[in-house]
């Protein structure tokens, strides 16, 4: 059976949710190949097993975490050399589309990004994509050479499916230009306690109608007894009602979760580009004629400081 190649996506070890997906989808195509890369890579390999790598291919240089970029796609290419993938599968964050496009470049292969959904066909991997901000559904596939797909969150639900995971060093020879932009500096990120925007299962956001940063309170207390996270419009962000990392959109996130609450969000189309996939789409608009109500599974005509502090208190209710 074809190999398929996995960039793990870690943090110290800790696998990240989209990269389990990434496996149940390669195990559609054939047999999924690990490529992990960075300090504890070899910490990551009993998860990867569970979901079905059949193989763990591991470096741990300290290019990977000291420069930007170009050491992951030297890696990847020497993956590729090594193993011969019938396609290479990468997760969509920005970073790891660029890795994957200089990677299709090196290989002289095709990409296909954003994909969400995979299955086998005669001629290689298909990818459905959606089209101008999700109005169209498209089926792709790579013609030439080794394809390099990047595929959304939650476009799977990650399920186990235990293979040997053996863990094998990969050789990597770093190329001149792998030094070329140095990490000087890092700042954490504030911990929210709240899933990362792109990953949640569960998305609330709010828009021009929750009406100055004050009131986002309810929006994220929503999200809070749900376990998801909070969106943001681009109106909310530019009022500077909430911080640009949490905008959906066009210019900012594309999110695909299971439910996406929009709360006060008018539903332009530069919003629904970055929502428009997810599984069940709730909108709370006090204006019947809104635009997002076009696209919504379920639609509440009314205040959202009515009805976003009402839904909450009914959730804690059942939660018990």
């Amino acid at each position: 059976m074809a190999e398929i190649l996995v960039y793990v996506d870690h943090v110290g070890g800790a696998v990240r949710k989209p990269t389990l997906e990434l496996l149940t989808l390669a195990r559609r195509l054939g047999e999924p190949v690990a490529v992990v890369l960075g300090a504890h890579a070899g910490e990551t390999a009993a998860v990867l097993a569970e979901y079905g790598a059949t193989r763990v291919l591991t470096n741990d240089a300290g290019e990977f975490a000291d420069y930007l970029v170009v050491p992951k796609v030297d890696a990847l290419q020497a993956a590729v050399e090594a193993v011969s993938p019938a396609a290479v599968l990468v997760p969509s964050s920005a970073e790891s589309k660029e890795v994957a496009a200089r990677l299709a470049l090196r290989i002289g292969s095709g990409v296909i990004t954003d994909a969400t959904d995979l299955e086998a066909g005669d001629n290689g991997p298909v990818a459905t994509q959606s089209a101008f901000a999700a109005s169209f559904t498209t089926k792709s596939r790579v013609i030439k050479g080794t394809p390099v797909v990047t595929v959304k969150p939650n476009s799977a639900p990650a399920e186990p499916a235990p293979a040997a995971g053996s863990t094998e060093p990969l050789a990597v020879s770093f190329s001149q230009e792998a030094g070329g932009t140095k990490v000087v500096s890092r700042t954490p990120r504030a911990s929210t306690g709240r899933p990362e925007l792109t990953e949640a299962a569960i998305v609330v956001s709010g828009g021009r109608g929750v009406n100055g940063a004050e009131n986002f309170a309810i929006i994220e207390a929503l999200a809070d007894s749900l376990g998801g996270a909070v969106g943001a419009s681009r109106a909310a962000v530019d009022a500077g009602w909430y911080p640009h990392s949490n905008q959906v959109g066009q210019t900012g996130k594309s999110v695909s979760p299971q439910l996406y609450i929009a709360s006060g969000i008018s539903g332009a189309i530069q919003h629904r580009a970055g929502m428009q996939t997810s599984k069940t789409i709730v909108a709370i608009n006090k204006d019947p004629e809104a635009p997002i109500f076009d696209l919504v599974d379920y639609g509440v005509v009314g205040d959202l400081f009515g009805v976003v502090p009402a839904l909450t208190e009914e959730i804690r209710v059942r939660k018990g």
